[in-house]
């Protein structure tokens, strides 16, 4: 059971407690769980208790108790424990079946891992004014939107210096010019949603020339729509002190790992995660267990920085767990089951890295 199963799991709980009348309360459109702090109870927890009780009218402890008795039968989960003022606790069947789980998902989803339907019932139209950041931000945030089953069309201001041609070499489409309101997928009812970055100071065919269209994307995607994008010549730094380079470095050595693998003869294990004792695991497996929940917020808060951070926290993890815990085998050693399971972690974290690039519009390449 990954993160995202359990979220769903207790949400599921959620809505049987209102339907039977035992909770009186709106029901949430999503419920966050996390991984358990040092020193706390079972692996995940979860605080939806108290954010019920105020409007069932219960104190947190009578909600935990009645969400818990919804959710200690569901198949993955062994025990389930009340703690502090009602936080839910979760302890999975056996030690390790969660982080199996994510690996798995990984594996299973490819690219398209945390692509889910929390916004399957939305129809959205944004309208951006004819400026590069502001056409690329519109870009990214309908990527991430269509991600979580979104509808979307984006209008744009015909008035403005910019041209239609380099924006397409941003990757950049716009379904329509002019004044709002536009036609969107269902019909005129959309409420228009404007997408206002800071302006970026120059126009796309001057990024292009100077910066080429992966550096220009991620320059004007990773600083917070309210701050001003830096477009200097430090996004061209081979280096990992430029966060571009970082990314797409950490997904080239993900690919040399396979590539290394399979001249030794070995694949990675399809059926195990990293063992306990490779502590240094922990914060990356974390990270990917988390990726699902960062591509929701970054959809819903149209926030495509989010992602651009997460990758940058997964290829900093990356590299910690590489070092400590290479993924082949060194001088005269033989490929063994810790090195095939741990072969699955850095190719779980490479799909991650390849998946969230494609979400802000940035290329991947195998080789760097």
């Amino acid at each position: 059971m990954t993160p995202a199963d359990l979220s769903r799991t207790v949400l599921h709980a959620v809505h049987r407690a209102v339907a039977e009348n035992a909770l009186r309360a709106p029901v949430p459109a999503r419920v966050r769980v996390e991984r358990t702090r040092p020193g706390g109870s079972g692996d995940y927890a979860c605080a939806v208790a108290l954010q019920l009780a105020g409007d069932a009218g219960l104190p947190a402890l009578e909600v935990a108790r009645i969400l818990r008795e919804r959710v200690a039968a569901e198949p993955g989960i062994g025990r389930v424990e009340i703690t502090g003022p009602g936080f839910l606790s979760f302890t999975l069947d056996a030690p390790g079946d969660s982080d199996r789980a994510v690996l798995d998902a990984v594996r299973e989803q490819g690219s398209a891992y945390g692509h889910e339907g929390a916004l399957r019932d939305e129809v959205l139209q944004f309208h951006h004014a004819r400026e590069v950041r502001a056409a690329v931000t519109a870009d990214a945030v309908r990527r991430l939107v269509v991600s979580q089953g979104a509808r979307v069309r984006i209008s744009c201001e015909e008035a403005g210096e910019e041209g239609e041609a380099e924006w397409g070499l941003l990757g950049v489409t716009v379904d329509a010019y002019g004044t709002p309101p536009v036609t969107s997928p269902a019909g005129p009812s959309a409420p228009l949603i404007p997408v206002r970055p800071v302006p970026a100071g120059a126009t796309a065919r001057e990024l292009l020339e100077r910066l080429g269209p992966d550096a220009t994307r991620w320059g004007l995607l990773r600083p917070a729509s309210h701050d001003r994008a830096p477009l200097g010549d430090e996004l061209l730094v081979q280096g990992e002190a430029n966060p571009l380079f970082l990314v797409r470095y950490a997904y080239a050595r993900t690919r040399a790992l396979t590539r290394g693998a399979a001249a030794l003869g070995f694949t990675a294990a399809s059926d195990a995660a990293p063992a306990p004792y490779e502590s240094s695991a922990r914060p990356l497996l974390d990270l990917l267990a988390d990726h699902p929940r960062v591509l929701l917020t970054a959809a819903r808060h149209r926030a495509p920085d989010r992602v651009a951070r997460q990758l940058e926290a997964v290829a900093h993890a990356f590299f910690d767990f590489h070092d400590s815990c290479p993924p082949l085998p060194s001088g005269d050693e033989k490929p063994s089951a810790a090195h095939r399971s741990r072969l699955a972690l850095a190719e779980a974290a490479g799909t991650v890295l390849a998946g969230g690039l494609s979400l802000l519009g940035i290329s991947a390449p195998a080789h760097l």
